[in-house]
């Protein structure tokens, strides 16, 4: 099936093989089985062999190259399939699926072309021609897809690759009319298989092998460009493999009636080199597919690099949080110490006061009973008013404080009188909706919804310039939902939350969700109003009640 002939100079091989560990001797015999089984070179080594190795007694040296051959570019495959889902460039991802069907497909040719030489094809006799043409169609369709391979890996975004899928579609569309040319022309049916043969190779192998070189010189860039230069030679000696097995292991075909072939064929290869042009590609094809699976190797790399950013963007995170959350704490501590201030200067100056003078009143009230009642009695009424002043004082001091509403009556009463308290204070209308099923809450839990809504209130009152409000307060089935909406002028979240001075009014009102087990949602458009929404789930309630949530504040 495969003519070869003697070559003076292979007698170099059979002292290579008397000197090497016997080990060694089988990895040998098929990485350096370059001589014709027929000749003086073979005979010797199978004598060298016999009894060392018996299992390629049956099996030509050829066959063994075949072997090698296709197991390496069907490992190379198989290593792709299970390694290309971790890419996260999709441009490599979806070439190297092409790749990977390249290195199945043209491992299956090869092995055809072993069983073949081995004569163990199934219903080899009768179906002869059939498996020829089978075997012509997985090397054509596997030299096609190789093509894809590097016609993708040059496109540099989605609409050049749509568009270099062209190439191949040319590629193949010069191999089918060219079939048709030679049909016509060759009619001797082993003449025809051995054109066709030699057709695809000139017309899908050369081409496919050079372009998927350029894809891969083309990858080694974009690994230098990331830093990743080591994958980068790795894809660079693959490069050159597929270099060498397109240009030089394609290019010396079997012999053939369509020329350059009737002379720049395996003959001549063997006879320039000493060594069949098959040992050259399936050396190619070793030193590709190990390459490649080498430069594999960068997705683990790279998962790794991912995922030391992701500590490392997650540890700036925590770091930041925690400033914030110092300075959060700070703030409260401060919020706190004015708030003690405020109370001590308004019982100074309201109660106190006042205080002092119903007792200045009552001494004077004393000395005047025995002298004008009538005057005395004037007096007293005149100190009750002071007394009834001095306690609407201590009342709306008390409600800035905790509003009593909120004990006594719940959080929807707390919340409407808030929203009444606002209205008279500022010339906002402000609507207040509850709907749904009333729940007891838990103190935390009303304390932190309520507070919430004085804050977004605030907010709504000193910046929103908005003319009218909306607090919504739903009892669902699962959670509890406040919404403070206004129609005023609005803001951007995301500047807010990137700013260099962060809004610790949101920020707190976040942080008292958080601490519920809740969630925050801000949504707001310059001139559109805002709307700001907490839910709190109900299953946190029993954590709240056995005292394991913290506060901030009251």
């Amino acid at each position: 099936m495969h003519s070869a002939r003697r070559n003076p100079n292979s007698g170099w091989f059979v002292r290579i093989m008397g000197e090497v560990s016997p080990e060694l001797v089988t990895l040998l015999s098929v990485i350096f089985a370059f001589a014709s089984y027929n000749g003086e070179c073979g005979q010797s080594i199978r004598q060298h062999l016999s009894g060392r190795s018996r299992v390629f007694m049956h099996a030509s040296l050829f066959d063994l190259i075949y072997f090698g051959y296709g197991l390496a570019f069907f490992s190379m495959g198989l290593a792709i399939v299970m390694e290309v889902g971790r890419c996260s460039d999709p441009r490599l991802r979806h070439a190297l699926w092409y790749l990977a069907a390249f290195g199945f497909l043209h491992g299956a040719h090869e092995w055809i072309e072993m069983f073949s030489d081995l004569q163990v094809l199934p219903f080899e006799q009768d179906w002869a021609q059939s498996w020829q043409i089978f075997r012509l169609v997985i090397l054509a369709f596997s030299f096609l897809v190789l093509g894809t391979f590097g016609v993708l890996l040059l496109a540099p975004d989605e609409r050049y690759r749509r568009l270099s899928l062209m190439v191949p579609l040319c590629l193949s569309g010069v191999w089918s009319f060219g079939l048709l040319a030679i049909a016509g022309r060759y009619s001797i049916p082993g003449a025809l298989g051995n054109v066709i043969d030699v057709w695809t190779r000139y017309v899908l192998a050369i081409p496919g092998a050079i372009l998927a070189c350029c894809g891969l010189v083309f990858q080694q860039r974009e690994f230098r460009r990331v830093g990743m230069s080591q994958f980068g030679r790795d894809t660079l000696w693959a490069a050159i493999a597929f270099a060498w097995y397109g240009l030089v292991g394609q290019a010396f075909t079997r012999p053939s009636l369509l020329p350059p072939s009737t002379f720049l064929n395996t003959e001549l290869f063997i006879d320039l080199f000493g060594f069949p042009v098959q040992l050259l590609r399936a050396g190619a094809a070793v030193v590709a597919a190990f390459f490649v699976v080498r430069f594999l190797r960068s997705f683990e790399v790279e998962t790794q690099r991912k995922l030391a950013e992701l500590q490392t963007a997650r540890l700036e995170v925590a770091q930041r949080r925690e400033m914030v959350y110092s300075e959060l704490l700070r703030r409260v501590v401060a919020a706190q110490e004015a708030e003690r201030q405020r109370v001590a200067r308004e019982l100074h100056d309201e109660t106190g006061q006042a205080l002092t003078a119903i007792g200045l009143g009552l001494r004077g009230v004393t000395n005047l009973l025995r002298q004008d009642s009538n005057r005395a009695a004037s007096n007293l009424r005149q100190l009750e008013t002071l007394v009834a002043r001095s306690l609407d004082e201590l009342q709306r001091l008390i409600a800035d404080l905790r509003p009593s509403h909120l004990d006594d009556l719940g959080l929807p009463a707390a919340l409407r009188w808030y929203c009444n308290e606002i209205q008279n204070r500022a010339k906002i209308q402000i609507n207040v909706e509850i709907t749904g099923e009333h729940r007891e809450l838990p103190a935390e839990m009303k304390t932190a919804l309520f507070r919430v809504a004085q804050e977004a209130l605030t907010n709504v009152v000193k910046h929103a310039r908005a003319t009218c409000a909306s607090v919504r307060l739903a009892y669902d089935i699962d959670a509890v939902i406040l919404e403070v909406e206004d129609n005023g002028v609005g803001f951007d979240p995301k500047i807010m939350k990137s700013s260099a001075r962060p809004s610790w009014g949101l920020l707190g009102m976040d942080e008292r969700t958080s601490l519920l087990g809740g969630k925050l949602t801000i949504r707001s458009e310059p001139e559109h109003g805002a709307l700001i929404c907490m839910v709190i789930p109900y299953f946190h309630m029993d954590e709240v009640k056995d005292g394991h949530t913290p506060g901030i504040g009251g």
